[in-house]
């Protein structure tokens, strides 16, 4: 792999990609020049429709396919390093064990395959079995688990080297609402461990409930990457819902907007980057003006409308999601 040395400004990251491409057969252009950080310790949760690159750069990251380009530093070593991947947790998307284990023996099967020694795979792999509600079936072979026993005994693969990376492509990938509950809170508790969890997932509202930051690729670039909070930030607004007459006095308050509801049969006054102390004087107006007040909040984009609006042309308001096709398909 194209690997140089990570500038000094660099070296607090856990994961620091700069330039990462592919570019596969027939020109298709997978990642164009991707530059994402990762802190140590943190949730990261890499988000996109398919066909963005998002497991293909899950897969330049660990080794799986090789890059045209990348740049970086993975654990502070060069992408690509052994010594890194050493320390790296990984689970795949669509990943596969021998049928013919038993979840026990997958777990050493692939501890061994990690340099994890035999006393080291025998005490890890029931402690682990258990931490993902397996253990009753640590003897049961794998042709008898369903799609969400894979992911659960998967993620316990995973953190059979004692990784202070996990990488874990869509983990919840056909685990029912319990399952994606326990591994949300398995999440939290990688976290306050301090490990850090690099998370590619097509589940928004599971993201947003676990993430520190978060990176949406769109046609094989980063188009927002931060914070949910710094990311939705511009889009924070108090608004209020009243029934009553539409008022004429709006003007005279700086950036409010109105709207009616739905169903015609109230207003919504929206005052972006507003709180409620700066409310107070329209609620007080409206009181006067013998409105009835319905509702009074703080309102803020979630994770999904974040994620809509990155997607489209700001422009025609069109999405861009048929890049998936140009792209080939790949996610």
């Amino acid at each position: 792999m194209n690997t140089t040395a990570a500038s000094e400004s660099s070296k607090g990251w856990c994961i620091d990609l700069h330039d990462v491409s592919k570019t596969y057969r027939g020109k298709i252009r997978a990642l164009q020049g991707i530059t994402m950080q990762v802190a140590p310790g943190e949730v990261f949760g890499l988000l996109g429709p398919n066909g963005a690159g998002k497991s293909t750069l899950v897969k330049i990251m660990m080794t799986v396919i090789r890059p045209t380009k990348a740049e970086g530093r993975i654990l502070g070593q060069p992408v690509g390093s052994k010594d890194a991947l050493r320390r790296v947790g990984y689970l795949p998307e669509h990943h596969r064990f021998p049928s013919y284990l038993t979840g026990e023996q997958a777990l050493h099967f692939y501890g061994a395959l990690s340099g994890v020694g035999r006393r080291d795979r025998k005490r890890r792999a029931g402690a682990l079995l258990e931490r993902v509600g397996m253990n009753d079936w640590r003897k049961t072979k794998i042709a008898s688990y369903s799609k969400g026993m894979m992911q659960r005994v998967g993620l316990a693969q995973a953190l059979m080297n004692d990784p202070a990376l996990v990488v874990l492509d869509e983990p919840t990938d056909g685990v029912d609402p319990v399952g994606r509950k326990e591994i949300r809170d398995l999440l939290a508790q990688l976290r306050a461990e301090g490990r850090t969890v690099f998370l590619n997932s097509h589940l928004l509202s599971e993201v947003e409930m676990v993430c520190n930051r978060v990176a949406i690729l769109l046609q094989g670039r980063v188009v927002m990457q931060g914070t949910i909070e710094e990311l939705t930030r511009d889009s924070r607004r108090f608004e209020i819902e009243y029934a009553g007459p539409e008022i004429d006095w709006l003007a005279e308050c700086e950036g409010a907007k109105s709207r009616a509801t739905a169903d015609g049969a109230r207003h919504v006054i929206s005052l972006p980057g507003k709180d409620a102390q700066a409310a107070q004087p329209i609620i007080d107006r409206l009181r006067a003006n013998q409105a009835v007040i319905h509702r009074c909040q703080m309102c803020v984009e979630s994770l999904e409308d974040l994620f809509i609006r990155s997607v489209r042309d700001p422009a025609t308001g069109r999405s861009y999601l048929p890049g998936a096709a140009r792209n080939g398909g790949r996610s």
